[in-house]
């Protein structure tokens, strides 16, 4: 090949690889009223001021015609932060539309809004941790198990928790169908199974779940409440992960937080707990400036309320509270199966595998757990013998799995609605029931008919890890002989009382 048909073929493939039109350092648009909510800015369809835009890491105010302009960072990706009395599209599947992802040739972004005719400073939401799904046959395990009795919810949206997946994006559009048919708007937060498995490193490991649900970075706003949602899962190039802020999201969390009225309620929402995050602090900073703060995740497959002070780097002068929601998948899909072929998936700490409805009045705020498919008012597990020796009473200690029972939780006990309440004390405990199921688990190495047990009955279940939410306190000695009523009264943290039976006898 002569010279200049080598520097010719040179210059072709550079047409082919790479754009003509670079990207614009910065980016202009405009939100606006959609009043026909057909997704198109009409004559007449007026921009909306005071509205706060960003691109993950900048956050910008709307002027008086409702206009904007962003730095497009390396994402390529907008949004606009859903404010109060407003809400934004959603799709077929009930995700929100508050994204565009752009490319050279996208123009002006323009962000509709749509009134909220059901606007109030009280409402509802629901919280699903690690649906965490293997398969379509997991898939379903969470529509049957939990979604089903979702449909009719009170609640204004729902978040899952990241984690939607085991490692199968391709499944993002199965699952997020399926919740969608809830019929309330679903965020989605980015979890460490959630990936790309076929990207090293960080950089792209969230692009199937920017192309679902779109950033992974975001926020929005109901009432006096301003929910955001932060990828804090930081892949390592040598494999593995890393709780982890980027400095784009502290700047974003700042600034999102300077724009914020002082009054309203701050939520992080993120995969993993924020205290495994090496770099906590630097998000503490910020929301000591708040009064009114609060962090929700999931990732552990237990429920745990903490309440954050300087162990962990927290500086503010009330400690902040961390909630770890309770998982759909339980313990990962793990147990005997039931009736209806759904694993009974008991997480560690012994409690049901489940959701949460988080309940806001203004920028107060109070959370309940659900176990999947029980009653709502099915809130712990009393551990007791069913027959007790009568010289063995004052050694007999009753035992409570109070679910998202905490430091700050009341439980007191009293037998056959007699006598005085008795207080019982906090304690960490492996719970029996999980035990006793592990403790079966050899079994499920056998086979039947050429096929392990476990295929056919269930998973084995891990080792019951320890948990604070029990507690505990001896019968009292003065028992007769005969069919004995204990009650339990538990008290949480936000003043809802909750009682549980259980009957039991005392023999000679």
């Amino acid at each position: 090949m002569a010279l200049s048909s080598k520097f010719a073929f040179v210059i072709l493939l550079a047409h082919v690889m790479w754009p003509t039109q670079a990207f614009p350092k910065n980016v202009a648009g405009i939100v606006y009223l959609d009043k026909n909510q057909n997704m198109v800015r009409d004559e007449g369809e007026l921009g909306l001021k005071d509205v706060l835009v960003s691109n993950g890491r900048d956050v910008v105010k709307t002027n008086q015609k409702g206009e904007w302009e962003l730095e497009l960072t390396d994402k390529n990706s907008l949004f606009v932060i859903q404010p109060s009395g407003y809400v934004v599209p959603v799709n077929d599947a009930m995700v929100p539309q508050h994204y565009r992802v752009l490319n050279p040739t996208s123009g002006n972004p323009e962000f509709p809004l749509w009134e909220d005719t059901q606007h109030s400073d009280n409402f509802e939401a629901l919280l699903f941790g690690d649906t965490q799904a293997r398969g379509i046959k997991e898939v379903n395990y969470v529509m049957h198990d939990v979604v089903e009795e979702c449909i009719g919810s009170d609640a204004r949206f729902g978040v899952a928790l990241g984690d939607i997946v085991a490692d199968d994006p391709d499944l993002f559009d199965e699952i997020s169908q399926g919740i969608g048919k809830i019929g309330v708007p679903w965020y989605y937060v980015f979890g460490n199974h959630d990936h790309d498995r076929g990207v090293k490193g960080n950089e792209g490991a969230d692009n199937t779940f920017i192309k679902n649900f779109g950033p992974s970075t975001y926020a929005f706003q109901f009432g006096k409440v301003c929910f955001v949602s932060l990828n804090n899962v930081d892949f390592k190039d040598e494999g593995g992960y890393r709780a982890h802020f980027s400095a784009d999201q502290v700047e974003f969390v700042s600034q999102l937080s300077d724009g914020l009225p002082d009054d309203y309620l701050m939520v992080l929402m993120m995969h993993i707990p924020i205290v495994a995050c090496d770099n906590r602090e630097e998000i503490f900073r910020t929301l000591e400036k708040r009064e009114f703060s609060l962090t929700i995740a999931a990732h552990t497959h237990t429920l745990i309320n903490a309440f954050l002070d300087e162990e962990y780097g927290w500086k503010g002068e009330k400690p902040h509270h961390l909630f770890i929601n309770g998982t759909v998948s339980g313990s990962w899909w793990c147990g005997i199966k039931d009736e209806l072929g759904i694993p009974h998936t008991t997480m560690n700490d012994g409690a049901p595998n489940g959701y949460a409805t988080i309940r806001f009045d203004g920028n107060q705020y109070s959370i309940r757990y659900k176990a999947a498919r029980r009653p709502a008012d099915y809130q712990m597990n009393i551990y007791l013998p069913d027959d007790v020796s009568l010289s063995g009473i004052d050694t007999t200690r009753v035992m409570v799995n109070f679910f998202n029972g905490t430091s700050r939780s009341k439980l007191r006990m009293r037998v056959n609605g007699q006598g005085d309440w008795i207080a019982l004390g906090q304690t960490e405990a492996r719970d029996p029931a999980n035990m006793k199921l592990f403790e079966l688990s050899p079994l499920l190495d056998l086979e039947f008919k050429g096929e392990s047990l476990d295929e056919t009955l269930g998973w084995k279940m891990d080792y019951p890890s320890k948990s604070r939410h029990f507690w505990q306190e001896k019968l009292p000695s003065d028992l007769k002989p005969g069919t004995h009523l204990l009650e339990v009264q538990a008290t949480d943290f936000y003043g809802q009382t909750f009682t549980a039976h259980r009957i039991f006898r005392v023999n000679k």
